[in-house]
């Protein structure tokens, strides 16, 4: 083995800072939970993740693509402040830290090799990403439901909950309640969002009953299939769901279209290149992970 690539290996070999640091991220990967949070399987699995991670990191700070990448400053310093701004105030901040064997400076530490991780892939994955016509083309009539815009309804409604601990949310009066309402909008039907306003107890009524564009599944059953039977400009009967009883406004309809293969052009050139990409980097990758053959020299 060359000086230059001990010299190389001795930078890439994981510090003091890097195992609790690995160890924290596959918990929060794995478990979405610290390490100290963690039962003793989930632990045992946590640590075998970071162990991979370090030796895979270990493995690319190695290789020859890795020689004269560095971690910029600026790069560090915006990656600890996305950490830091996970947390309400300094102390909850440096209280984390300690309780999963961290200090600032060792976080530095850490985030730096992470960095110089990223970077010597970004440079790996760099490259032509030429994308021709033809393969545009052939991706958007294999997925072409991807580009199916469904029907979204823009619906606002007005809800009266049914609480039976308290007598005014009784089953029986709220329904006296929401059938007042109803015979108000019969009359005035523009009053919408003014009564959404006044008398809806959902937080809707905040911006008068809307709920926004929607699509088939997103609202509860009752209130999707009276919703996606109306017209245009239409106003509900009055709809029952497990919430309390509601009115709605079917305000617009957006009939569903497929977008065209020019339109979506750019972003399926831009899906493709990703696949290039992450092709490119998984290949690269594969090759650091290779056994040496044997009789190879180093």
């Amino acid at each position: 083995m060359s000086f230059e690539q001990t010299r190389i290996e001795t930078a890439a070999s994981p510090g003091q800072a890097d195992l609790p640091y690995a160890m924290l991220r596959s918990a929060l990967e794995l478990f979405e939970r610290a390490p100290a949070e963690l039962s003793d399987e989930e632990r045992i699995q946590a640590e075998r993740q970071a162990a991979r991670v370090l030796e895979l990191e270990s493995r690319i700070l190695s290789a020859r693509e890795a020689i004269g990448v560095v971690a910029g400053e600026d790069e560090v310093t915006r990656a600890i402040q996305e950490v830091r701004a996970r947390y309400e105030d300094d102390d909850r901040f440096l209280a984390a830290l300690a309780e999963n064997g961290l200090t600032e400076e060792t976080l530095r530490l850490a985030l730096a090799r992470q960095c110089r991780v990223n970077t010597v892939l970004d440079k790996v994955v760099a490259g032509d990403d030429e994308i021709s016509e033809v393969d545009i083309g052939l991706f958007y009539h294999e997925h072409k439901t991807r580009f199916v815009q469904p029907e979204k309804r823009e619906v606002l409604h007005i809800l009266i909950t049914v609480n039976e601990q308290f007598p005014e949310n009784s089953r029986e009066q709220a329904l006296v309640r929401i059938k007042q309402i109803a015979q108000r909008l019969a009359q005035k039907p523009r009053m919408f969002e003014e009564l959404a306003t006044r008398h809806s107890e959902c937080p809707t009524a905040m911006d008068g009953g809307k709920i926004g564009a929607v699509v088939r599944g997103q609202l509860y059953p009752e209130l999707d299939k009276a919703l996606f039977e109306m017209k245009p400009d239409q106003i509900s009967g009055i709809v029952e769901s497990e919430m309390g009883f509601h009115l709605l406004w079917c305000k617009s309809i957006t009939t569903a279209k497929t977008v065209s293969l020019k339109k979506a052009t750019p972003q399926i050139r831009l899906i493709l290149q990703d696949r290039t990409r992450e092709s490119r980097r998984r290949n690269w990758i594969r090759s650091l992970q290779k056994p040496t053959q044997p009789g190879a020299r180093s």
